[in-house]
């Protein structure tokens, strides 16, 4: 199957569902922290991964990020950003112009952005730690791109999956992306069915039961 179809299949779910089926795999990829820093809508994509660090010198450089917005050539991106530290930005409304003039899907940040009005302005999602208004410059530079970074205590890679909503963002290794959009997807059928259930009048704690839930995994679709 193609990426774009496993994209339209993954926009299709939400990082609650994409959780649970990681849990049943015993994968990682769920975090904690990394939110909407706007009202965004959800993003789905694959990861272009960069790692950020302390600036230790003077001299004059490339501005962080900058040199993977220019390299990117495909639609399917989310900018998966490392090493932000605490109080520093490490993105801002021209970043987020230059992203979006490049079709790029959103950017998800271990760390603080600043200017987040101008990247809502352009309807451009930016999922983080958090906001402030301290300039990168002269304090944070791009160390790496297009390798094995941890986001949030999370191994991401690049070409991984990332979904992110107003619950937070879970990345799905690219290895595994088939069998967890396949099981999240049984999950999803499945707890529609239990809601339903619920609004019906079954016990809440009949439907809620832990044998209902192991039913997912073992590929049931009784209720």
């Amino acid at each position: 199957m193609t990426s774009d179809a496993l994209l339209n299949r993954l926009a299709k779910l939400d990082t609650n569902t994409v959780s649970d089926a990681l849990d049943f795999l015993s994968l990682l990829g769920a975090t904690y922290g990394l939110r909407p820093l706007w009202d965004c809508p959800k993003v789905v994509g694959r990861a272009s991964t960069i790692q950020l660090g302390e600036k230790i010198d003077a001299k004059p450089t490339v501005h962080l990020i900058s040199p993977v917005i220019d390299a990117v050539t495909t639609n399917d991106r989310i900018l998966v950003i490392a090493g932000g530290k605490d109080g520093i930005s490490c993105w801002g409304d021209i970043l987020a112009n230059a992203a979006k003039g490049k079709h790029i899907r959103g950017s998800v940040i271990d760390g603080l952005s600043r200017d987040i009005e101008g990247s809502e302005s352009i309807n451009y999602p930016v999922f983080g730690r958090g906001v402030t208004m301290i300039s990168a410059r002269n304090r944070v530079i791009q160390i790496s791109s297009g390798e094995v970074i941890s986001v949030a205590g999370v191994q991401v890679k690049q070409d991984d999956y990332v979904i992110a909503d107003r619950c937070g963002t879970v990345f799905i290794p690219a290895a595994h992306i088939q069998e967890v959009i396949s099981l999240g997807e049984k999950i999803a059928h499945r707890q529609d069915s239990m809601v339903q259930a619920v609004r019906s009048g079954r016990s809440v704690a009949e439907v809620m039961h832990d044998s209902a839930f192991e039913a997912i995994n073992a590929g049931s679709n009784h209720e």
